[in-house]
């Protein structure tokens, strides 16, 4: 009796493991909300689980944003490209973030999610946090500590010390080849290691889902869904509408495969609400589903997730113009220009971390002389939010990320154009491709397509 048991279970798990991971993950969310839903606040012991897997994914985040990073700087041995492919990068994100806050005032003016509330400056304060002068955001870029800073998780920090020491290897010559075959081997490794973590996403999926469906029941939401629906509603617009037209008009390209292709990332990004504990998942989809040289995926997905902040942005416009509604303060076009041009400004260097879009907000608030007693309003429900523009910021930075290495040449458009099991047996393909030319000594191990 106990062997047949024990091959129904077998015969389930293998069913289980044979299904996509994407739609693990997708179960796992569902499951999740109709258990939060179920047991309500006593789903809160099933948080450990989504915490025990967003810590694994932390645990990735450094070594893996500082060996890519190195070693995309390294692969492009052409300082001019590296630096071409810095500069269209900086310049997609910043441009993408100000269509991104402008659609977040617009949704706001017309859906008007503050009117009618009538509220006084009268909340409590004591979670707004300060907010770093541009000067002092600028000086903490560079690191007095790369250690101290890769200790720390200072993500902008190991950026640019990982920049500087990939630029410096490269510059030395061959006395720079046997770092970076350390940091190739290193960066191989992170990649594995995150495949191994992935797995492990559905269970950890759940528990988040359950607890935040258990903590934030739909009492709680009611009266501020017109907020949450705003958000979502401007979201929605910016990734299937203009991501899409990116991706049509400057990459050619098909929207609909796109998203086929990181549907694990944002499902990690939605649950996580973390664009850095989504870099991961999306430089595993960025390589294995869209076709996209590892060598630019491992430079522009790192810079996105510290200076692409689309998602957040949005929820500035939405929530900014929501706190002026429910105070019943009247905007004038110079503070609709001023909000937008501050948001943009702001998201560089803002972390990639769930919350950081409170900060953001306070600064936003601040410039234009609205309450900041707003803030704590948001506070209530920002995780809700955050999870929303998380999707929002992680899909900026794949849309990023695929338009430059299509001008660059360094997209494989038949892997991109694949079914999602066709990309995984090309990307497999390629890696032992990949391996046999490292052990001739013919190819970096940065050079996959």
């Amino acid at each position: 009796m106990s062997e047949q048991k024990s091959s129904i279970v077998g015969r389930a798990w293998s069913r289980w493991m044979s299904v996509p991971l994407w739609l693990q993950i997708l179960i796992g969310m569902l499951l999740g909300i109709v258990t939060g839903v179920g047991v309500g606040e006593q789903a809160i012991a099933l948080k450990p689980i989504g915490t025990l897997f967003v810590n694994t994914i932390k645990m990735l985040i450094v070594p893996l944003v500082f060996c890519s990073l190195i070693v995309g700087v390294t692969s492009m041995q052409d300082t001019a490209k590296m630096g071409r492919i810095g500069f269209k990068s900086f310049l997609f994100y910043l441009g993408t973030t100000s269509i991104a806050i402008t659609l977040g005032l617009a949704v706001g003016h017309f859906m008007q999610p503050g009117s009618g509330l009538g509220m006084e400056a009268d909340l409590n304060l004591s979670a707004v946090k300060e907010v770093p002068s541009v000067m002092e955001t600028l000086i903490n870029i560079v690191p007095t500590n790369p250690i101290a800073a890769l200790a720390s998780g200072q993500i902008l920090q190991v950026i640019v010390f990982a920049v500087a020491l990939g630029i410096a290897l490269v510059l030395i010559g061959e006395h720079g080849k046997p770092a970076i075959k350390v940091f190739e081997s290193l960066a191989e490794a992170m990649y594995k290691l995150t495949d191994m973590i992935m797995k492990l996403a559905p269970y950890g999926v759940f528990g988040l889902m359950a607890w935040v469906a258990g903590e934030y029941g739909v009492d709680m939401l009611m009266p501020l869904i017109k907020v949450i629906i705003a958000v979502y509603v401007g979201c929605f617009i910016h990734v299937a509408g203009f991501y899409s037209l990116v991706l049509s008009v400057f990459a050619r390209l098909n929207p609909v495969q796109f998203f086929k292709g990181i549907s694990n990332a944002l499902a990690v990004a939605y649950t996580t609400s973390s664009s850095a504990g989504s870099l991961p998942a999306s430089m595993k989809c960025a390589s294995e589903s869209l076709g996209i040289n590892k060598k630019i995926s491992s430079f522009v997905l790192p810079l996105g997730t510290t200076i692409n902040m689309d998602g957040t942005a949005l929820y500035q416009g939405v929530t900014a113009l929501f706190v002026a509604q429910a105070f019943g303060i009247d905007l004038t076009w110079v503070d609709y220009i001023t909000i937008i041009l501050t948001a943009t400004l702001a998201s560089i260097g803002t972390a990639g971390v769930p919350g950081a879009g409170l900060v953001m907000l306070t600064l936003v608030l601040t410039t234009v002389g609205l309450p900041l007693e707003g803030v704590a309003l948001i506070a209530g429900i920002d995780r809700v939010l955050d999870m929303a523009r998380t999707v929002v910021n992680v899909s900026g930075d794949l849309v990023a990320t695929t338009v430059i290495a299509k001008s660059e040449g360094e997209l494989n458009v038949d892997h991109y154009n694949a079914d999602m099991q066709q990309s995984v047996l090309i990307a497999e393909q390629l890696s032992v491709q990949d391996g046999e030319a490292v052990n001739r000594g013919e190819l970096g191990g940065a050079e996959r397509v």
